[in-house]
């Protein structure tokens, strides 16, 4: 079965007890290997092969780097006490302007593993406080908590994996 959800129209249930958020930081923390077991040993042409305007499995690969700068903003809009987090980039300028395509696959893996384990790192450092706060997502027109927010980068994870999945299904097949 194929991932044909568009990431900007998902909605989410933002409704996991805060004693959960061990268990959805070691999600987080298993996303490198996952990563690297799914793709480290493809083919070139398969790492930058592209249909239309999709992105390739490297281009995903870069995305997944690309948009840790986010979650760490996110973090620091909750540790500030923000009212609202920071939105995304729903157009993707940063990945469209990086050649992620020209790079190597053990580099964008190893660039991934660094920025998901200092991301990681900072989630271990949430204390109950921390664990108390909650902003504003506007796409999703509500309150988030640092739970929440951990979720929500855990399903983007695993939307991009299955994307990946599908992606070598198909030219492999």
């Amino acid at each position: 079965m194929k991932n044909e959800i568009i990431w900007s129209k998902r909605k989410f249930k933002l409704d996991q007890p805060v004693e959960m958020f061990a268990i959805i930081v070691e999600r987080l923390r298993g996303v490198p290997a996952r990563l690297e077991e799914k793709t480290a040993s493809l083919p070139d042409n398969v790492l930058r092969h592209k249909e239309g305007e999709a992105w390739s499995i490297l281009e995903v690969i870069g995305h997944l780097s690309d948009v840790e700068a986010l979650w760490h903003g996110r973090i620091d809009d909750f540790l500030e006490g923000l009212e609202e987090l920071r939105p995304a980039n729903i157009t993707d300028t940063v990945t469209k302007k990086v050649d992620h395509n020209s790079a190597s696959v053990a580099d964008l893996l190893m660039a991934f593993r660094d920025s998901r384990e200092k991301l990681v790192a900072r989630f271990g450092e949430m204390t109950d406080k921390h664990m108390k706060m909650s902003a504003y997502h506007r796409r999703l027109d509500t309150q988030m908590r640092m739970i929440d927010h951990a979720m929500f980068i855990a399903e983007h994870d695993d939307h991009h994996l299955s994307k990946i999945t599908d992606m070598i299904n198909d030219l492999i097949r």
